[in-house]
């Protein structure tokens, strides 16, 4: 019996470890690429594809796979698509291609991936007993293969290369294969739905209850902030002298791993609430230290990043799969994709590109001015979560059985 567990935690260990540096692959060191090939202007538009590709595909393939195919071979699919959407996008920008065909096919990349991390996530849930104590070690894995995959890039010097497009796209046709040696988890009988129900639209009925609205929109919200780390971390790096700057923001990693393997002591210790503010106040202290402009300070911001990651937004997807009915998970771990990668990351990255320009009014960033306002934000947010969360739900969730 525990053989036949720990292998489970191996499956699914692996998954989110392969998955997890396919995505780093791509999405670090995109920023670097595009400045590399004279498309920094587009760098807003670019990193916002997922954003509105967030709008659609999660919702749309959670409905599927809570209804009509198992949750494995959607992800398979999609997998596929990913890294043949990814070589190809990566062509086009080695290429010089016309800007509205680089844009075009990094938005395809987008709807196919969107959807990945949140079936994975529902996947992985399926066979869990306990998600507050198993969840945070396996999905610490992914947190490791994102440094895998950040580490992968700028061990080949491929932080400004195309490189680094090709190489995630085959890793993802690895996280396809592997979906074959992963145990089927099957939807519900089908039944006959209305239209809006295949879209997904009807997980927009979760925002009904008060304390999952209070989750969505705050994690919504601090993505927002968040939005502003990749494109703009890397430059920020580069401007104090750091090379392979890739590996430089796989620091944020290591409090992620630490606090991924700490999270189910700690929501036996402490409400989740508690937990929650932590993790604002920890992305407050990330944006105020990268604004003091010097290397150590903003190292140290970058390695917060992981510790205010985990405390807000794998504590709300925790808080789903213990708090939603089994049939909706699968559409509110979308939801959550949507309300992340979606409206957070949306108005992240055309907002933190308007106030990079704000703040970069000549050849020079004013760097304080810019996470100071990061900062700030994050502090607003803080506020919202403590006066609208409600703590009548925390024995559900730190102390039942």
């Amino acid at each position: 019996m525990r053989a036949a567990l720990l292998g489970v935690y191996a499956e699914y260990s692996a998954l989110m470890f392969i998955q997890a540096a396919a995505m780093a692959a791509w999405f670090v060191p995109l920023g670097s690429v595009l400045d590399a090939h004279g498309l920094g202007a587009i760098k807003p538009m670019a990193f916002a594809a997922s954003a509105l590709a967030a709008f659609i595909s999660p919702l749309f393939f959670g409905a599927m796979a809570d209804r009509h195919v198992s949750p494995v071979k959607v992800l398979r699919g999609l997998a596929l698509a990913t890294g043949i959407a990814m070589a190809l996008a990566t062509t086009a920008i080695q290429r010089g291609s016309p800007v509205w065909v680089i844009l075009g096919l990094i938005q395809l990349h987008a709807f196919c991936t969107a959807p990945t991390w949140g079936l994975a996530s529902t996947i992985v849930f399926a066979r869990l007993k306990d998600a507050r104590q198993e969840f945070g070690p396996i999905r610490a894995m992914g947190t490791l293969g994102w440094m895998a995959g950040c580490l992968l890039i700028s061990s080949m010097n491929a932080d400004t290369s195309p490189l680094a497009g090709y190489s995630g796209a085959v890793i993802w046709l690895l996280v396809a294969a592997f979906t074959f040696f992963l145990p089927p988890t099957e939807p519900p009988p089908t039944v006959q739905v209305a239209w809006h129900e295949r879209l997904g639209l009807d997980a927009l009925t979760l925002l009904k209850h008060p304390r999952h609205r209070v989750v969505f929109v705050t994690a919504g919200l601090m993505n927002m902030a968040i939005a502003a780390f990749y494109p703009y971390a890397p430059t920020h790096l580069r401007e104090l002298g750091f090379q392979h700057t890739t590996a430089w923001t796989s620091l944020g990693q290591v409090t992620e791993v630490v606090a991924m393997f700490t999270l189910g002591g700690l929501l036996l210790r402490w409400p989740m609430k508690w937990l929650v503010a932590a993790g604002l106040g920890f992305g407050v202290l990330r944006f105020a230290f990268s604004a003091c402009d010097t290397r150590g300070w903003l190292l140290l911001g970058v390695t917060l990043h992981g510790a205010s990651f985990v405390l807000v937004l794998i504590l709300a997807q925790i808080y789903l799969e213990k708090n939603v009915e089994i049939a909706w998970r699968a559409r509110a771990q979308a939801l959550f994709s949507l309300m992340t990668s979606g409206v957070g990351n949306l108005l992240g990255y055309l907002g933190s590109g308007w106030w990079f320009q704000v703040c970069t009014p000549g050849a020079a960033t004013h760097w304080p001015r810019f996470w100071g306002g990061l900062a700030a934000t994050v502090a607003g947010v803080l506020v919202y979560f403590l006066m609208a969360y409600q703590t009548e739900a925390e024995d559900k969730i730190t102390r039942a059985g």
